[in-house]
């Protein structure tokens, strides 16, 4: 899919595609709700869009709308873009989908405050978990009966916190897909960081990117 990207809008890379392969394999039709959160240039949103779902798009970047909205133009899919703080732009509202690709790249250190300009999109603060740990508290709570929750993220964010945090929210929790890949330039130039904090072996430029997919009892 041929999408603009705006400078300092993240890039979709290969966590993308992954959680777009999850979405397709969803059951989504003209009455399905659906939110992606995070949502960067709307790759996502579209894909959900061309079911026919009522697909919300957020992302907390006013450039990441601005693209957004001219992809859903460029290809024609009926998205409602709201700017805003995760969840916050949707209050009182339920949905039958949630989609996230969130910042999760650990920095080792941080304020407990999201990133700036182009590290908005990626910086996790300290663990990793800055915005997974929130879209864990918040999204379960906004799933109508039966709904489902998809959130991509790399390993060394702590894949197994994410699953016992749905687990404990009520969700029935699976990894939905996996898949190895070589560090981007992100991660490269985060690499030093990573072995500090024994993330990965020394020398070691590969991730797992996993998608975590929760369903809400009916």
């Amino acid at each position: 899919m041929l999408l603009i990207r705006a400078p300092g809008v993240y890039t979709p890379q290969g966590d993308t595609e992954l959680l777009a392969s999850c979405v397709r394999r969803e059951v989504l039709d003209g009455s399905s709700r659906v939110l992606d959160l995070c949502t960067g240039t709307g790759a996502v949103a579209l894909v959900a869009a061309r079911t026919g779902a009522r697909v919300t798009a957020v992302d907390l970047s006013a450039r990441a709308v601005a693209t957004a909205w001219l992809n859903a133009r460029l290809h024609r899919g009926r998205i409602r873009l709201r700017r805003g703080d995760l969840l916050a732009p949707v209050t009182g509202l339920r949905f039958d989908l949630i989609t996230a690709n969130p910042p999760y790249v650990p920095t080792g250190s941080g304020t407990g405050l999201p990133g700036r300009g182009a590290a908005l999109a990626w910086d996790a603060g300290a663990d990793g978990r800055l915005v997974l740990d929130r879209i864990c508290r918040e999204a379960p709570r906004r799933l109508s009966r039966g709904g489902v929750l998809l959130i991509v993220q790399s390993s060394l964010a702590g894949l197994p916190v994410t699953l016992t945090a749905l687990r404990a929210a009520g969700l029935r929790t699976t990894v939905a897909a996996r898949r190895r890949q070589a560090f981007g330039p992100v991660m490269t130039a985060h690499a030093a960081v990573f072995e500090r904090l024994g993330l990965i072996r020394p020398g070691e430029r590969e991730e797992e990117l996993a998608v975590v997919r929760g369903v809400r009892e009916r």
